[in-house]
């Protein structure tokens, strides 16, 4: 079994699941040329293209509620946001639309989305680059959280949330 740094596991099961599903597509701030700022992301356009591995502008709200339409129109959007700490301004879409959708259509519609986003210390970021924010999300209903700890955990988690019906927030360790 090949030996993966969390990086390179989380970039290849999202490799896998878009070779696998057409319908899979990453949108966020620098993941397309940049490869995102932790490089996830890395490589990963050049092999897909521009139009499924999409940079976004500098706007949480804009990149969860696109994939929010994106996903109640049949894709399988990954929202990622660079770094936890600034999800706060997606909040409402996460919280209000995203995690209602299904309740609030009585189970016609459901939002098959991942907003992926590194949390945590680490890398002397301060206060603004070092919050863990998963405990917000754990009490919404219509939400699941993913917190991996190892590689092999990652590649199966991101795999598993891209197939879920339901709206997934991903969170990777930085």
């Amino acid at each position: 079994m090949a030996e993966l740094s969390l990086i390179e596991a989380l970039r290849a099961g999202i490799d896998e699941a878009m070779a696998a599903d057409e319908r899979v597509f990453v949108f966020g701030e620098d993941v397309g040329k940049r490869g995102g700022v932790f490089r996830v992301t890395e490589g990963l356009q050049d092999k897909y293209g521009p139009w499924r591995i999409i940079d976004s502008p500098l706007a949480e709200g804009v990149i969860v509620g696109a994939a929010i339409g994106a996903a109640v129109n049949g894709m399988r959007p990954i929202a990622e946001i660079q770094f936890a700490d600034f999800i706060w301004p997606a909040m409402n879409q996460i919280v209000s639309e995203a995690a209602r959708m299904c309740y609030r259509s009585n189970g016609e519609w459901n939002v098959p989305m991942v907003v992926r986003a590194p949390y945590g210390g680490g890398i002397h970021g301060a206060i603004y680059h070092s919050q863990s924010v998963e405990a917000f999300f754990a009490h919404v209903p219509g939400l699941k959280v993913v917190v991996p700890s190892t590689p092999y955990d990652v590649k199966g988690m991101i795999k598993s949330a891209i197939a879920d019906p339901d709206p997934v927030m991903f969170f990777e360790h930085k």
